[in-house]
């Protein structure tokens, strides 16, 4: 099983998704060893921390190091339990069932193409532990195989993320354990279950906190936890950590506009943890704020003036104090 090198502080490009063409991971070594140690136990890897802080981007880093195909999937409030494992398109198959009775089609020919099998689409997890049967399955019902904007190979195995798991009830993360637990499961109207191959998934988890986890849950987990240092006592080297994070996505920027921009985020996140005000401003505000600036201007003169201004939009937004 390949595992991922001891590349501390290194810098991982991945390919630009949508409005972000910097797209950048720095690793770390606690992630690093976190990663390793969830490919070493066949435990999922639940990364827990604020928003913004690169819960997602660690995933598919960790991904492309691997070589390992990458799929993923963000929960929501609607998301079941079997929507990781499979779909099944019960409006697909109410339409032509409609369309195909009016007609005055043969009822045997029917009821064989309406077979519920037909309407199957593979979910994440079906991808990861069978990537034959999954391509297969896609094929026949006409969907896309996941798009490997980062080189990876699934003759090197998957890495599954499911982000924000926390939206989602109990049912969901317990759903997703039993799966992982049986190394197997059998999508609805299939004879044969899928089945975990010899490479086995890695699984990464993010969550926002913003429901708690099943214990039983949290327990058959590792756990990493993302954070920035704390403040007030480790402002330096938070300050250090925000301008090497910024040098890695903007790396024609100066240190000037690096070190001022550091600086607007942790005052203004002292002020909110003073005011006790949640979400706290971090790491994906520093990102904004440097992306406007640098976007706007050329000159790193122009740039560094523009901080102050622009971070009123970027860093601060929470209502003026006594709205």
């Amino acid at each position: 099983m390949r595992f991922l090198r001891n590349k501390d502080g290194d810098a991982i490009h991945l390919a630009p998704t949508g409005a972000m063409p910097e797209a950048v991971h720095v690793l770390d070594e606690p992630s690093i060893q976190a990663v390793n140690a969830a490919l070493a136990a066949r435990r999922p890897l639940l990364v827990r921390g604020e928003p913004g802080i690169g819960k997602s981007q660690l995933a598919r880093a960790a991904a492309k190091e691997l070589g390992r195909a990458y799929v993923h999937q963000v929960v929501d409030s609607r998301t079941e339990s079997r929507d990781l494992l499979w779909h099944f398109d019960a409006v697909e198959r109410l339409a032509e069932a409609q369309m195909r009775g009016a007609l005055g089609e043969d009822k045997e020919q029917l009821k064989r193409d309406l077979a519920v099998k037909n309407y199957l689409h593979p979910g994440p997890l079906w991808w990861a532990f069978d990537w034959g049967t999954a391509s297969k399955r896609a094929k026949e019902v006409g969907r896309p195989v996941p798009t490997q904007r980062d080189g990876g190979n699934p003759d090197n195995g998957c890495l599954v993320l499911i982000d924000e798991i926390d939206k989602a009830e109990s049912d969901v993360p317990n759903g997703l354990l039993e799966a992982l637990g049986n190394g197997s499961f059998t999508p609805h109207g299939m004879d044969q279950p899928v089945k975990v191959g010899q490479i086995p998934p890695l699984v990464i988890i993010t969550t926002n906190e913003e429901r708690a986890l099943p214990d039983a849950f949290v327990r058959r987990c590792l756990v990493l936890h993302l954070e920035l240092p704390d403040l007030p006592d480790q402002r330096d080297a938070m300050k250090a950590l925000l301008m090497k994070r910024g040098r890695a996505h903007f790396q024609a920027a100066v240190d000037d506009v690096l070190s001022r921009a550091a600086d607007l985020l942790i005052q203004h996140r002292e002020d909110c943890l003073h005011q006790h005000r949640l979400p706290l401003p971090g790491q994906a505000e520093l990102l904004d704020l440097l992306r406007a600036v640098i976007t706007l201007r050329e000159d790193p003169d122009g740039q560094e003036a523009l901080l102050e201004e622009v971070s009123r939009f970027a860093v601060h937004k929470h209502p003026p104090k006594g709205h």
